[in-house]
């Protein structure tokens, strides 16, 4: 299925050359454990107007656009005024889906945005673009975040570690690296928002699945695994909320801090 390019109203598609960066969002309607989760309401708004509209506050990303395979959420998005693209329902993971997308861009830099975290920072989309203007040679970017001791051993937190240099050596749902002396012992979230060029994204989807990838239910690992470089940031967003929407319960969490950040003191 071609991708289907459903608006064109924002900004930076109508500027003359190539956008420097374009931010995707893969928004799917059929979620396990939260069916319509792209819709849910949050403070009066559909969650992926809350992702839509914090993205293009960051000023690195020359336009913003939703990927999905749903007519409710392309309505949804064209309904706020935002920009959607009906791609294949046949995609096994977000990055196919942008990657779909990013076929059809000229865009130099494709960034990956989850359509659950409604709380995205502008702040953490430039950080995450930063390094490949930077480094010509660099091929995907992601970020991290310093962990509290409580979550080590949460399977749903994944967890990374890079070299001196800052590249990921290794992704995991265990906590790594081991604490054998927990005397300042730290350990790093990995956030699921990455900036690929676009023609490594194009290579990475194009890629067969990997043997670590498949055992840890970690996309990130087949492009180690395939020996290419991925590095890893830190945020430093003061406004960075580690929350992705997964069940009701992330559901009411969410409403909670939305009506906590917009009720006056």
């Amino acid at each position: 299925m071609r991708a289907v390019d459903r608006a064109s109203g924002d900004r930076g598609l109508s500027a003359p050359g190539p956008p420097r960066a374009v931010g995707i969002i893969p928004a799917r309607y059929h979620s396990t454990r939260l069916p319509g989760k792209p819709l849910v309401d949050i403070g009066g708004k559909p969650m992926i107007q809350h992702v839509y509209e914090n993205a293009l506050r960051a000023a690195v990303l020359e336009a913003v656009i939703v990927a999905t395979d749903d007519e409710r959420i392309a309505a949804a998005v064209e309904g706020f005024g935002g920009r959607a693209v009906m791609t294949s329902p046949d995609h096994p993971t977000g990055s196919d889906r942008i990657a779909e997308v990013a076929r059809g861009l000229e865009a130099a830099v494709v960034v990956n945005i989850q359509g659950d975290e409604p709380f995205v920072s502008p702040r953490m989309l430039e950080e995450v673009v930063a390094p490949l203007f930077q480094d010509p040679e660099l091929p995907m970017c992601t970020l991290m975040s310093e962990i509290p001791e409580e979550a080590f051993g949460d399977p749903a937190v994944v967890k990374v570690v890079t070299d001196l240099r800052g590249d990921a050596l290794y992704f995991s749902r265990s906590l790594i690296p081991y604490p054998r002396n927990r005397e300042g012992h730290k350990a790093y979230e990995h956030i699921g928002i990455y900036a690929y060029r676009r023609e490594f994204l194009l290579t990475y989807t194009a890629l067969a699945p990997t043997p670590l990838e498949r055992f840890e239910s970690l996309e990130q690992l087949r492009v180690l695994e395939h020996g290419y470089r991925l590095k890893v940031v830190q945020t430093r967003a003061e406004d960075y909320i580690p929350l992705s929407v997964d069940t009701s319960e992330d559901l009411e969490k969410a409403r909670r801090l939305y009506r906590e950040r917009t009720t006056p003191l």
